[in-house]
């Protein structure tokens, strides 16, 4: 029996596949796997699957289709989400906050908990595992630490990026070396409007 430490970066990549799909309450089929994962066959990601099983890290639902169950995803494992429009990691653009859809997730895809949900559009921040089309978690707060990952307001734009703060002011820091930092001026209208949490990958 495998533990969680002796996954393969395989079969980790499968269970991640599955808490997301699972959470969003949309289970995928083996073909599904086999094609997110890269694996030549449907074979390939059934044993990869009841290697999971066996662990215990999954559960295998008998006589239903696509029946997998993430252990610990009861309703209170699940939080209910609403996508609040767009979040630039890029040049910051104009705020978008009209409620787009809400989706149904495990708590187990954020390092923090969440309030919400917004879509990232650009490129800045790809080092950092942020890429155009993702759905980024964030939790309402109007502090941070010099380098958590940020959502912020300047005048009436919103992006994300890095902060960073120094005796010389609040820069916010991209994570692409194609793009420049945002340097704050000191008379901006600025604000921190929360925090990452974490990340949901669509398609």
């Amino acid at each position: 029996m495998y533990t969680m430490s002796e996954l393969s970066s395989q079969r980790a990549a499968v269970l991640a596949f599955l808490r997301e799909r699972v959470g969003q309450g949309a289970p995928p089929s083996l073909a599904e796997i086999a094609a997110h994962c890269g694996f030549a066959s449907r074979n390939a990601a059934q044993k990869h699957v009841q290697v999971l099983a066996d662990a215990g890290l999954i559960e295998l639902l008998r006589g239903q289709k696509r029946g997998i169950r993430i252990p610990g995803n009861a309703p209170d494992a699940l939080l209910t989400l609403p996508v609040l429009g767009r979040v630039a990691a890029g040049l910051p653009m104009g705020a978008d906050v009209g409620l787009d859809r809400q989706l149904r997730l495990s708590r187990e895809l954020f390092a923090l908990r969440p309030d919400y949900l917004l879509q990232v559009q650009g490129d800045s921040m790809v080092d950092d595992g942020i890429l155009d089309g993702d759905l980024v978690g964030v939790r309402r707060s109007s502090e941070a630490r010099n380098g958590q990952i940020v959502v912020a307001r300047v005048e009436d734009e919103i992006t994300i990026k890095r902060l960073e703060r120094s005796p010389g002011g609040i820069r916010l820091l991209p994570r692409n070396q194609a793009h420049s930092p945002i340097v704050v001026a000191a008379d901006a209208d600025f604000a921190i409007e929360g925090l990452y949490c974490g990340l949901i990958r669509q398609g």
